[in-house]
């Protein structure tokens, strides 16, 4: 007998929940660069407490998974977004900032449309880091700032957090809570 996780469907009324915008490879998602996901237990605890809305911006810019490593090369995401001279390159040399914004842009959507206003996303990654993003140098040398999807959203006013920031997702409030037992 397979064990459903508590983020899968079933047996409770998910539309009682608040939205949270997620990346999809903390749900297990194969997504990530090395065609992986990026599991984590907080994810079940999250989905006691909200209806998870999986994203993963460099699919949805049209990116293939796997893909090659990139990283943000002279600023943060708010910078590719702004056209500042920052961009995301790949390991190979190639720009990919154009399906980086596409993805930012298209997460940003899916948060309007099921009206989310929080999102725990992969930390440390050039569309999804929350609080340092790497260099651009592939050395994994960690400079702060934002990926290019969490820039994005924190511009469109959602709470913006990682998988291993504790304040990401705040407890449930009263609105929200399990009824006592």
């Amino acid at each position: 007998m397979l064990r459903r996780s508590a983020w899968q469907a079933g047996g409770v009324d998910e539309r009682a929940k608040p939205p949270l915008i997620i990346s999809a490879c903390l749900l297990g998602v194969a997504c990530n660069h090395e065609g992986r996901g990026s599991p984590r237990a907080v994810v079940d605890d999250l989905a006691e407490r909200y209806r998870l809305i999986p994203v993963c911006p460099e699919v949805l810019g049209g990116l293939p998974t796997p893909r090659a490593a990139a990283e943000l090369d002279g600023g943060d995401g708010a910078d590719v977004l702004a056209a500042g001279g920052a961009r995301v390159v790949n390991v190979d040399g190639e720009d990919v900032s154009a399906a980086y914004r596409r993805g930012a842009e298209a997460a940003v959507a899916v948060a309007r449309a099921v009206g989310a206003t929080r999102a725990v996303l992969k930390a440390r990654s050039p569309s999804c880091g929350t609080a340092g993003v790497y260099d651009g140098t592939f050395s994994r040398r960690l400079v702060p700032g934002r990926g290019v999807t969490a820039a994005a959203l924190a511009a469109a006013g959602l709470e913006v957090g990682s998988e291993e920031d504790a304040a990401a997702a705040p407890p449930a409030t009263a609105t929200t809570a399990p009824p006592p037992s």
